[in-house]
């Protein structure tokens, strides 16, 4: 019996470093994806905890994925009910996006591992409240959001708001779940497009900082989700 539910996306990987952190504390994730028309295999009030994960669609692309529109309404319920949700990417955007929050357009792509600034309001945090005052992340979004009013942001950079709380959700524009094995798939079509030079370059650059940053990413993913199992219980 899985404790905690993931919505995934077609392409965007899965729970990754979040579902190793929850088998070493002795919790399940099941991993749902609604675009396959199919549900979940049990009630969505009986898991104890949301996950939302990334994936390549928009927040304002419910046309070409109608799919969507089931997601916002099911976070929307989640949020009311005060039950605790962790989101990443569009996961975050969602968030944002359901709350009242905005959704919008970057000037330019975040691609590449990021060193983004942990705010004073991250410290008491029991979720994002450990580790130093930056952290090197893996950044892979075009859009990014506007937080809720109530939210609290727990770090950013000089592109965006890349965390924030409100109440028992939240939100990390960044991915802290994506495992090793994930950020390969990810990169291989992109560092074999011939086409886009520019961008094949910066996912080498990606690949040549694996080594650097990769192991104390995906800690930092682990111990964020074993904090959020935590206080999901």
């Amino acid at each position: 019996m899985s404790d905690f539910l993931a919505i995934a996306h077609p392409d965007g990987g899965n729970a990754g470093v979040f579902a190793e952190a929850a088998a070493q504390i002795g919790v399940q994730i099941e991993e749902w994806i609604p675009a396959t028309g199919a549900g979940p295999r049990r009630p969505v009030a009986d898991y104890r905890g949301l996950v939302v994960l990334g994936g390549d669609e928009n927040i304002h692309e419910v046309d070409r994925y109608p799919y969507l529109e089931g997601e916002y309404a099911l976070l929307s319920d989640w949020l009311d009910s005060g039950r605790p949700v962790l989101g990443v990417c569009l996961g975050a955007q969602m968030i944002a996006h359901v709350a009242g929050g905005s959704v919008f357009k970057v000037p330019e792509r975040e691609f590449g591992w990021v060193e983004v600034d942990v705010l004073p309001a991250s410290g008491d945090d029991p979720i994002a409240g450990f580790g130093g005052s930056t952290v090197t992340g893996l950044l892979w979004h075009d859009y990014a959001c506007e937080p809720p009013a109530g939210s609290t942001v727990l770090a950013n950079n000089e592109v965006c708001v890349q965390a924030f709380r409100l109440g028992d959700a939240w939100a990390f524009q960044a991915h802290p779940e994506v495992s090793a094995n994930v950020l390969a798939e990810w990169l291989e079509p992109v560092l074999a497009n011939d086409d886009e030079p520019l961008l094949r370059g910066q996912a080498e650059l990606i690949s040549a900082g694996n080594e650097s940053h990769l192991a104390a990413w995906n800690e930092y993913g682990r111990e964020l989700f074993r904090r959020f199992a935590d206080y999901c219980r």
